[in-house]
Formats: structure tokens, sequence, C-alpha cells
């Protein structure tokens, strides 16, 4: 796409988001004259007032101002449809808090908690419907050869062949490959029997890049050996004002992804496993649910937190409750809280009955044991054992979903790292585990059920989760 044809689209969506935004908030001031707080003759008689146009193009500005923070008019095209969304759902709920900050400084009597929601909920879903709209016919567009970049990419080794490989086969994407820069090596032969050509040598890319044009330079060199190559390139290119990107697994990492952030001024790539822990909003949300459901549902259990505690103390001298210290989010300590089910002194006589043990693994679980109280077993079939546990998640010590946390005894008998991985997360109260029969699957599958939920965690898992873990607890599945 041209420059001028770029401007041109990059305008009308500045032009459109303002639209979207003032629309949002025409209808969110009809919803409020719909409620008779005020009407709409007294809404239109403030608007003509210079002062409330004064504030409402200080809004307009802020707004904009918003949108361009969160790169809602720079180039998209690697960007998933997710991250577009996420990244509007941010600007707009910043910006319904701008306009709710204005409303509290000017005394804006028609801005109200029903106008924000209103607004929010419009502008968010109008947003979001026309960017995915735009991509969709600008997809379609560069599938048919228009609107196309094009792409250098230095280096010729395999990842630099694969890379280019990826560009084509997501043509709606829209790069076009217009070759490869390199220096003579051992493997230019088999580069050249891929079928791409070597556009220019290291020497000459200065001048290459002054005669063609070139959108995006990728560069996919081995770092630690062509660490100044590719240094000169990244000048070069910022020297000319292009775009470059980096293609390179420096660590050579099989699960973890990686992302760019700014600090100071400085770039800074991040690693990562899991996308619960690269996640951002949604990990807010997370946090949000955590915190609502668990204060709730503690209020609306409080006549079985007092029932159950009575029945403990009448049935088994010793405490109501039982602290243990488990290992949390990256190893912290912390005291897990659950009523008690076994006699007081249960860890002193751990000794006498780990040759009992029915489940593989470091873990220790027998289904009849001894230390038992007689009303301690019906506590474990029916999980009310744990809802002290809700305790633990309004702190923030837990989740409501996530990998159990496990006593230090067990860490400390784990034979293989990679089950470690599972403690990268924040740890929960029901989890893959739990629906899948809890005790009686070995103890390798329940971590790779952990790292399964790591690697494919989303809001919408862990709603599906709770809606399970209902009839799992209603069935006592593998209690003990």
């Amino acid at each position: 796409m041209g420059n001028v044809r770029r401007q041109l689209l990059v305008n009308s969506l500045k032009v459109l988001d303002l639209s979207l935004m003032m629309f949002s908030f025409g209808l969110a001031t009809i919803a409020l004259t719909e409620h008779a707080m005020v009407s709409l003759p007294e809404f239109f008689s403030m608007r003509v007032r210079i002062q409330n146009f004064v504030i409402f193009s200080g809004l307009l500005l802020v707004w904009h101002i918003i949108f361009r923070r969160y790169r809602m008019y720079g180039s998209r095209r690697l960007s998933s449809r997710w991250e577009v969304a996420a990244d509007i759902v941010k600007a707009t709920s910043l910006g319904t808090l701008s306009i709710m900050f204005a409303a509290v400084v000017f005394r804006i009597v028609m801005i109200t908690p029903m106008f924000l929601v209103v607004f929010w909920t419009t502008s968010t879903v109008t947003t979001i419907m026309s960017r995915l709209t735009i991509r969709y016919v600008l997809r379609r567009i560069r599938l048919r050869g228009r609107n196309l970049r094009d792409m250098l990419i230095v280096g010729t080794n395999e990842q630099a062949v694969q890379f280019a490989r990826k560009i084509e086969r997501a043509g709606e994407l829209g790069y076009r490959v217009i070759g490869f820069a390199d220096e003579e090596w051992p493997g230019l032969t088999e580069f050249h029997n891929s079928g791409y050509r070597l556009a220019c040598g290291f020497a000459d890319l200065r001048d290459f890049l002054r005669a063609n044009v070139v959108d995006e330079v990728a560069i996919a060199l081995p770092m630690r050996s062509l660490h100044s190559q590719a240094s000169r390139v990244a000048a070069i290119c910022e020297e000319q004002g292009i775009i470059l990107r980096l293609v390179s697994n420096i660590f050579n990492l099989k699960l973890a992804r990686s992302r760019s952030e700014d600090f100071e001024g400085d770039s800074h790539i991040t690693h990562y496993t899991g996308k619960i822990t690269a996640e951002e909003w949604p990990l807010e949300v997370k946090r949000t649910v955590d915190i609502l459901v668990s204060a709730i549902l503690i209020v609306i259990l409080s006549p079985v937190f007092l029932l159950t505690a009575i029945l403990i103390k009448l049935t088994s001298p010793g405490p109501t409750l039982f602290m243990q210290k488990r290992l949390g989010l990256n190893k912290r300590g912390f005291h897990i809280c659950k009523f008690r089910t076994m006699v007081p002194d249960a860890e002193q006589k751990m000794k006498d009955v780990e040759h009992l043990n029915e489940v593989s693994g470091p873990v220790f679980k027998i289904k009849n044991d001894p230390r038992i109280t007689p009303i301690g077993k019906f506590l474990r079939r029916t999980s009310i054992d744990e809802l002290p546990q809700l305790f633990n998640v309004l702190k923030g010590d837990m989740s409501l979903v996530g990998p159990r946390p496990l006593p230090v005894r067990d860490y400390v008998g784990f034979s293989e790292d990679w089950q470690r991985r599972r403690f990268s997360v924040r740890p929960g109260i029901t989890c893959l585990w739990q629906i899948s029969g809890r005790n009686s699957i070995p103890f390798e599958k329940w971590m790779e059920l952990d790292l399964q939920y790591i690697d494919g965690w989303s809001l919408w898992l862990d709603l599906q989760i709770l809606v399970k873990t209902i009839p799992a607890v209603l069935r006592g599945s593998g209690a003990a």
C-alpha cells in the first residue's frame, strides 16, 4: 500500500473511531433519557453551551490519544484477532474511565453508572466489529495480490527459509519475500536448492536498500556468531527508516514463547511458557472473578461453615481448621486453610502409614486412611473440607481454578524438572485433575493435566472446569 493510501486509511480509521465514540455517547444518552434522569431537550441545551462543547472536545482528544497509545493506527498484520480485540478493550476501558473522571471533576450529572455501562459496551463492541470487518476486507484484497509489503530476509539458514515459507503460506497477511541477504558460507549450497534467490551480500546491502522498494527487513541470523553483522544491518535499517523484525530463537527454546517489551527506552525480549503466564487483561479478569466469587460464596455458605465447625468440635477433639504449608506461585510458601478431617496429631503419624500409600509418585494418598475422623470421611467425600480455601482465594494465595497446591513434602520428592512448571501459575481449588478422577489417576498423568491446563488456558476453559467440578463433587469422583 502506498504512503498516500496508507495515510488515507489511517486518517479514515481515526475519523471512524471518533464517530463510534460519539455514537456510543449518543446511544448512552438516549438510554439515560429513557430513565427520565435528563430529558432530551435538556441534553441538547447542554450541548450548545461553550463549556460543554470544550469538555466534549477534550474527551474526543483524550479518546484519540488513548487509541494511539494502544497502537490502533499502526500496522497490525502479524497480530491475531484476539490481540487486536484485547487492545481495543483496554483502550475503551481507559477511555470510559477518563469520561467518568471528567464527570466527577466537572459535575456532569447526565453521566451515571448506567450511562458508563452502555457507553463502554457500545464503544467496545462497535470498535471491535469495525476493526474485524476492515481486517477481513484487507485480507481478501491481499489474497488477490494487492496491498502487499515487500520483505527482505537477512540470513540463509534453515530458520530463515522456514520463516519465508510461513510468510508465503499466510498469503492473507500480504507479505512478498523479494529475496535474501547473506555472505558466503558452507550452507549456501543447500539454500540455493530451496528455490529462493540471494538478492545481495552484506557488503552491498546498503546499496540494495537504497535502490529497491523494501518495506521490512527480517533478520534471521545466528546471533551468537554474527551479532556484529546483525547490529550493522539494524543500524542501516534505522538510518533509512525501514521496519526491522528479529526472527531469532537465541536460546533454542522448545516451549517458551516471546514478546517484546519497552522499559525506559530499552527494548527487552521476554520468554514465557504457557498462555496463562502471558495474557495480561484476561488474568486481571480472572483475579477479579476470584475475588467476587469467593467473597459471595463465603457469605452464602457461612451457615455451612458454622455447622461444619460445630460438627467437627462435637465429634473430635482439636482445632476446627487444619493449616498446612503449601507451595504456591513460583514456589512461594503459604498456609492452606481446610476443615480438619483427621486426628489432631495426623502429621506426626505420617511415618506410621506411609507404607499404605496407594498412588504413584511423591504424593501420599490412601482411600481408607486410619487417621481420618468419622465426620472427616463425610467432609472429604462431599469436598466440604475444601471450602475454607475460599479465604485463600480471596487473599490471593490461590485461584478458583489452577493446579492443586502441594505440601513441601511432596515437592521434595519431585524427580523431573518439567513437573515443576506447574508452579509457574497460581494454584487453585479445582483443575483438570479434579474433573478427571482425582486420586484415581497416576501422578504422571496428574502433572500432564496441569501442564495441559497451563498451555491451553483461557477464561472459557476456567468456566468449563468450574461447571464440570460441580457434578464431580456430587459424585465424589476420586475423593479420598
